[in-house]
């Protein structure tokens, strides 16, 4: 059984016929393109304009991202989650620059769905359906993503019109967007922050440069006395500002898929070079060390892909009464995306100087799979997004009715009405503990459970007094331990639903538990941490996995070993 991707025997995870057509079309796409042209394309940086004349014929960023409202009858329009984050998968499986592309689509348009403006949505419509992309111009030079320091203002007119002056750095899609969901203030008295839509093709609009070296173009443009007025304007005030960091989080939980398509494509071609291979007398993947990275990356990876999987569910059902995919969210942003660096990293230990060779997808995925951890939020950011929920996961559960998968043909309409983004220390979850309870008998589970129960242990009697919660050198390690926990719970409660092979999730918990010790000793050695803090961080390091090499070699032989030649992409 294979987990993975493998686009020359595709199997969506979606049933309905559109969503099926659209990723093999997509597949056709790159597999008559070819890996040669592909890898001389981002070697030469060449912008994609092969890509985006497909997706503009053949619909799909249409079908993938107008809400059912504006599709015109289209009976394959929706804004479904699930399907989403499938194509982000297949396309980051390809080049992750294809992938920033429907990225950066996704975030100029969400202060398009999220606005008033019905002029404004049409307009997206009808342009998706035309082929465009999109940019969302939020950043700038000075301030990065610090959007209260933003400089790009809105000057009133006499005639009701408004001038828009400044410069935004950053923004994928800057060169060719249609529609360029803008950010700035409004210079009238007010102050308030203001989404409103420019193009590319104005003489207002400076296209400076692509800030990258690149075959993405990530722009800095610049305004001058860009003529705006009430259609180009989506929203005002504290709807602008919800706008901006509501739009971050449909555009933060992209980006795990992207670096599991990654990952997966680089294990491809690890392993079928790897396992061709004679050294010393023996072939490569008869090493002890080499197998044992190989079966490591192949468990993070599968575990990286329940974690995503389930938490889609909860992306989905959310509502105004249920947010807790905004710990799933970030969750998803900070430890899927350092996996999959973990798992490249595992791979290229075994491939070593061939992960370097200009004719190989690794050596293009090595360079990109550092890029999707910094994207919407660094690591450190959406760790301190996370600690805001701690408590009341740990010491406040709720009761919710249980979260069944979701394949459904239905809008997620809820994201573009998400609401104020405060109130986040609030939000309650669902007791963590019986899904842990539920598979306890695995070794390495019950070892995790007594981990977490320990650090809870920790919050609770000898937790960050005031100058730690201050200190991110303090604070980072703690919010790590936190999502190894969230992380667990998802994937097990994924692998319930899915009747996880045994064999492959008690490994997983071993790693799981090796991960947990490592942040531990990281408060332990902290010159600031307490004498209470370092007893339980050293209870929790001692507790060490229970290694099974009969299992190790059942999940070689079963699932690991024959991805050998399972994949490679046509010539």
């Amino acid at each position: 059984m294979n987990f993975f991707i493998q686009p020359k025997k595709y199997q969506s995870l979606l049933a309905d016929e559109g969503s099926r057509a659209i990723m093999e079309k997509t597949i056709a796409f790159f597999e008559n393109m070819g890996q040669t042209r592909l890898l001389d394309d981002y070697n030469k940086k060449v912008w994609y304009r092969e890509f985006v004349d497909f997706i503009g014929k053949e619909r799909i960023f249409a079908k993938l991202l107008t809400p059912r409202a504006y599709a015109d009858g289209d009976p394959d329009c929706r804004w479904d989650t699930a399907r989403n984050n499938e194509y982000s998968e297949l396309l980051a499986f390809y080049g992750l620059g294809y992938w920033y592309c429907f990225q950066v689509t996704i975030l100029g348009l969400g202060p398009i769905w999220m606005s008033p403006n019905e002029k404004a949505k049409v307009k997206a419509a009808r342009l998706l359906k035309e082929g465009a992309i999109f940019a969302f111009g939020l950043s700038e030079r000075a301030h990065g993503a610090d959007i209260y320091a933003t400089e790009t203002t809105l000057t009133p007119r006499e005639d009701g019109t408004w001038t828009a002056n400044g410069e935004k750095y950053y923004i994928g899609n800057g060169n060719e967007a249609e529609m360029v969901s803008t950010l700035g203030k409004v210079k009238d008295g007010t102050d308030d922050f203001v989404f409103f839509v420019t193009n590319y093709r104005h003489k207002a609009y400076e296209l400076k440069k692509n800030v990258i070296s690149h075959q993405e173009y990530v722009s800095n443009f610049a305004l001058h006395d860009y003529p705006v007025t009430a259609d180009d304007i989506l929203s005002r005030g504290p709807l602008a500002w919800d706008c901006a960091l509501n739009t971050v989080n449909i555009g933060k939980f992209n980006i795990g898929p992207a670096s599991i398509g990654m990952a997966e494509h680089c294990f491809y071609e690890a392993i079928t070079h790897a396992a061709n291979r004679i050294l010393y007398g023996l072939r490569v993947t008869d090493m002890p060390h080499v197998r044992r990275n190989f079966l490591e990356a192949w468990l993070r990876l599968t575990a990286m892909k329940s974690y995503q999987r389930r938490a889609t569910d909860y992306f989905r059902q959310a509502g105004e009464q249920d947010r807790r995919y905004l710990l799933y969210n970030p969750t998803s942003k900070m430890k899927v995306t350092l996996q999959s660096e973990e798992v490249v990293n595992l791979l290229w230990e075994v491939i070593a100087a061939k992960g370097f060779e200009k004719d190989t997808y690794f050596h293009m995925a090595a360079a990109d799979v550092r890029g999707p951890s910094k994207l919407e939020g660094t690591v450190h950011v959406n760790v301190q997004l996370i600690r805001k929920f701690m408590k009341n996961y740990f010491f406040d559960s709720a009761e919710y009715a249980p979260v069944e998968p979701d394949f459904s043909l239905n809008d997620d309409a809820f994201l573009f009405r998400q609401g104020p983004t405060k109130g986040l220390g609030a939000i309650r979850f669902h007791d963590y503990r019986p899904v842990f309870e539920a598979f306890r008998d695995l070794p390495n589970v019950g070892l995790f459970i007594r981990q977490i129960a320990v650090f809870r242990d920790l919050l609770e009697k000898a937790g960050p007094d005031k100058a730690q919660d201050l200190d991110p050198v303090f604070s980072l390690p703690l919010g790590e331990m936190f999502s190894i926990v969230v992380y667990g719970q998802l994937i097990l409660e994924q692998a319930r639903i899915d009747g996880l092979d045994p064999d492959i999730l008690n490994p997983i918990f071993d790693f799981m538990v090796r991960d947990f010790a490592r942040f531990a000793l990281q408060i332990y050695g902290m010159p600031n941490s307490r004498d209470e803090q370092r007893t339980f961080c050293q209870e929790i390091m001692l507790i060490r996995p229970a290694g099974d090499a009969a299992q190790d070699q059942r999940v070689w032989e079963r699932y690991v070993h024959p991805l050998n030649g399972e994949y490679a992409m046509n010539q």
